[in-house]
């Protein structure tokens, strides 16, 4: 498969708005034109982000950037119908009939003030999808030109094998970090790699600034003096570790900050060595390989 040109790093946008910063229009706008100056151009949404607020708010924010939509990637995903103030619903639940996926890309066309969609990702499988009734929909509108590419997120191996019956998938964005390492063993990216499926990372730092478990003690004592060695910050060998892996996995940076995004975008400059690749991986397995 030849690799949609994605940026190496790319800026997830779940916690610009309502959700996390709380961006006015201008910092959005500012922090978009600093990520695309970053070599960073694309971009990840979804439509319940922010309460199905924070495309909207992006798409104002990037109308009144000076970047070319040429110049930038936007992925999008669907298939969530989550219940909040916007959507007064009973229940969450998943829809993929042919009537919501194409209001939902409708939207976020609309949203965004874009013509089409660089990749759309169904956001989660559901138990009744109908790998036909999908493939139909999403044809129509690649023949219309909304949308570029298909993927999923957080599908397995056989649940992505039913869709590609039907319909060419390209991506697979999925949670994986040195503290959730189990797709490197559980046959998912090896079976991506050989069906030609990309590979995204959210979460890509996992757990290790978000908890305090006897796993991140473990990576942290191997962690920090590696930091030294390698003259880089902790997330920054975090991603050079998941960068570091034969299926070129894009991970998704969530940060709002810009140092971040440079602090990111430096990470893939790392050249990482092969016997502290597998430290890191034992201490946060917490047992030497087999």
């Amino acid at each position: 498969m030849e690799i949609y040109p994605f940026s190496r790093i790319i800026s997830g946008t779940m916690t610009w708005g309502t959700w996390g910063s709380r961006f006015s229009t201008h910092q959005m706008q500012a922090l978009m034109e600093e990520a695309v100056a970053l070599g960073i151009f694309t971009f990840d949404h979804a439509d319940i982000y922010g309460g199905y607020t924070t495309e909207a708010e992006f798409g104002k924010a990037f109308q009144e950037s000076s970047i070319d939509r040429e110049a930038v990637h936007f992925i999008t995903k669907c298939g969530i119908q989550m219940p909040c103030k916007a959507r007064p619903l009973p229940i969450k639940h998943y829809d993929y009939s042919t009537t919501h996926i194409r209001m939902s890309v409708e939207n976020s066309l609309r949203n965004l003030r874009t013509d089409y969609i660089d990749l759309l990702l169904l956001h989660r499988p559901s138990p009744l999808m109908d790998a036909e009734i999908i493939a139909e929909e999403i044809q129509k509108l690649q023949s219309e030109g909304k949308i570029k590419q298909l993927g999923v997120s957080n599908f397995t191996c056989s649940q992505i094998e039913l869709l590609q019956k039907e319909v060419s998938l390209t991506w697979n964005q999925l949670e994986c970090s040195l503290s959730h390492e189990q797709p490197l063993f559980d046959g998912t990216l090896d079976f991506m790699k050989v069906h030609d499926i990309g590979a995204m990372a959210w979460s890509p730092l996992g757990i290790y600034f978000k908890e305090n478990t006897p796993q991140k003690e473990r990576v942290k004592q191997v962690l920090i003096p590696l930091c030294e060695k390698y003259n880089c910050e902790e997330d920054q060998l975090l991603l050079a570790w998941l960068l570091y892996h034969p299926a070129s996995i894009y991970p998704v940076v969530g940060t709002t900050s810009a140092a971040r995004l440079q602090k990111s975008m430096e990470a893939t400059k790392i050249n990482l060595e092969l016997p502290d690749w597998f430290l890191l991986l034992e201490a946060s397995m917490g047992k030497p390989l087999p």
